[in-house]
């Protein structure tokens, strides 16, 4: 008891009075960190098991295995924990990354991994800093939990932050560019190329401009040629980017393909509408920046010139009142 009494009274004196609080608390951040990855780990399954015998055996037979897909995933003995277990949370997280361009198969574990790395990590710098402060300045209990929680969540939703910039970024390059990439197919296909050949075309001539957009006509032209139906390849194309031109384009192709109608001629049609998109959406830009230079003239010119303008009246009228007094 005398040494607790005498811990007690030395983080106090050392701390503040809630220093007590914050080594309580410190040793179970410790003790969740040392205790969780044992916790955490999946059981291994027995196709996982074959697995590794199957990538033990070829590693000892014929060297080491230079295919970068056997490589093991570290963080796949926490996907319990780093992964939704609802299918249909895991699947719409996994179209979100998709959509934000992380194609890898562990991009919904990376992205939970990073917010639940950054959350911990950001929480406890805010605390050795709350700490180092209580040590040379009195501090508010307000100060402290702001101090404290304030960098955890901002540390949690950098991620989803970054995430969903990424994914408006994309969105919005791939609009940019598909009027021009409509119309390099357009001359693709009356030049008798196969829609095939002109998406893979559309794909190495779009990737200087417009990468996004050049990501996902590859991906396009590597399903087809693996041999999954087109109709159904261009529909998950415009799941994947769910931008609704996107999504006219492929009705208008299956379409198309349905009903036997010419694709040179609805690729005409579909292309000269994009462009006159395209040239609204430029126009409501360029209206919409009277409204803008209004609001800066309104903020940044309006005070200066008042203060130009009665500055001078008010010193005289504060100068005659003192001369009254």
């Amino acid at each position: 008891m005398n040494a607790l009494a005498n811990l007690n009274a030395l983080l106090v004196a050392k701390f503040g009075p809630l220093g007590p609080l914050y080594a309580v608390g410190l040793l179970g951040i410790l003790l969740i960190l040392t205790v969780l990855p044992s916790m955490l780990k999946r059981k291994p399954e027995p196709f996982d098991k074959l697995k590794a015998m199957r990538a033990k055996s070829n590693t000892t037979e014929k060297g080491p295995m230079l295919r970068r897909g056997e490589k093991q995933d570290k963080l796949e003995k926490f996907a319990t924990f780093l992964e939704p277990q609802d299918a249909e949370t895991m699947s719409a997280s996994r179209l979100k990354m998709l959509r934000a361009g992380y194609t890898n198969k562990n991009a919904v574990r990376m992205f939970h991994f990073a917010q639940f790395a950054l959350g911990i990590g950001l929480l406890l710098v805010g605390l050795i800093y709350t700490m180092l402060v209580a040590q040379h300045q009195e501090v508010t209990t307000q100060f402290k939990l702001l101090a404290t929680i304030i960098p955890g969540g901002a540390g949690y939703y950098l991620p989803q932050y970054w995430v969903q910039r990424r994914l408006q970024e994309r969105q919005k390059q791939i609009t940019e560019g598909f009027p021009d990439a409509l119309d390099l197919m357009l001359v693709c296909v009356e030049a008798g190329q196969s829609l095939d050949q002109s998406i893979n075309r559309m794909a190495k001539e779009t990737r200087a401009g417009y990468p996004a957009l050049a990501d996902e006509l590859e991906i396009v032209s590597h399903e087809v040629k693996a041999g999954k139906e087109r109709v159904q390849v261009l529909r998950d194309m415009s799941e994947r980017v769910n931008i609704p031109d996107v999504s006219s384009f492929v009705t208008t192709l299956v379409q198309s393909a349905t009903y036997g109608t010419s694709i040179a001629e609805a690729l005409r049609i579909y292309s000269a509408e994009m462009r006159d998109k395209r040239v609204m959406r430029a126009e409501e830009k360029a209206n919409t920046l009277p409204t803008k230079l209004t609001l800066g003239t309104m903020l940044f010119t309006v005070p200066p010139l008042l203060i130009i303008l009665i500055g001078p009246s008010v010193a005289g009228i504060s100068k005659v009142l003192n001369m009254g007094h």
